[in-house]
Order: structure tokens, then C-alpha cells, then sequence
């Protein structure tokens, strides 16, 4: 039986002090909420701060993206491992708006997917489209 999983895109909003303070605010509105996995992805910078605001609690915290490789020249982008270590759960990939502004394709994420999986990170993979897609 699969497990439902609630998850918020912070996009790129909130700093790791307003992550901190609205993390405090929620958990008790969630507490005892164990039917489901409530996931926050945040951006990189507060991935650290969120998690440690969230432990004890039902939240889970995620990264907004992943790079597909482990480690090199790839400046900008995050590796599993240091979504791992920084305190990250869970990662969304395959974003509308990467694959529009970014160039991202389903091969791309295809990559970013099994190298989350392989990882250890929960891959929560969007299939993507605009507007004009959806209606």
C-alpha cells in the first residue's frame, strides 16, 4: 500500500529565519498527523535550518531539485549527498518551470530521478506542462 505524501514547494521564497519561524508555527497544527508524510521542499539554504526546527515532529523536509551527478564543476547545482547531509528527505524533480526556463527535459530528469533513488533521497517527480498543456 503506497503511502500519501502532502508536499509544499517553497519555490524561492522564505529565508532560513523565516523558514524556522513558520516550521515552529506549523508543527502544532500538524502534530499527530501520522496518516502521511507532510513534506516541506525548501530552498537549499534552509534545507539545514527547517530540518532542525522539524525534528520531533511529523514533518519531513525536501529539496526543490538535484543535479544527477555526485560531485564536480557544476556550479549552482546539489548533489545528493549534500541533500542528505544538509538534512533532506525527500527531493521534487521535474519542475514546469525548470523544464521551461531551464531547459530541462525528460531525460534530464530521468537522470536527477535515479540518482535521488540510488542516493537514498524519496524522488517526488513531476511530469511538467504549462497552461496551454493543461487546458
Amino acid at each position: 500500500m503506497r503511502k500519501t505524501v502532502i508536499a509544499g514547494n517553497w519555490k524561492m521564497n522564505m529565508t532560513p529565519s523565516a523558514a524556522r519561524a513558520f516550521v515552529e508555527e506549523l508543527k502544532p497544527l500538524v502534530a499527530g498527523k501520522n496518516g502521511c508524510d507532510i513534506v516541506l521542499c525548501v530552498p537549499y539554504v534552509d534545507i539545514a535550518t527547517a530540518a532542525e526546527a522539524a525534528k520531533g515532529s511529523c514533518l519531513h523536509i525536501g529539496a526543490e531539485n538535484v543535479h544527477y551527478e555526485a560531485s564536480g564543476a557544476y556550479t549552482g547545482e546539489v548533489s545528493s549527498s549534500m541533500l542528505l547531509e544538509a538534512g533532506a528527505e525527500y527531493v521534487i524533480v521535474g519542475h514546469s518551470e525548470r523544464r521551461q526556463y531551464f531547459g530541462e527535459t525528460d531525460k534530464t530528469v530521468n537522470k536527477r530521478t535515479v540518482a535521488a533513488v540510488n542516493a537514498g533521497l524519496k524522488a517526488i517527480v513531476c511530469v511538467g506542462e504549462n497552461k496551454e498543456e493543461r487546458e
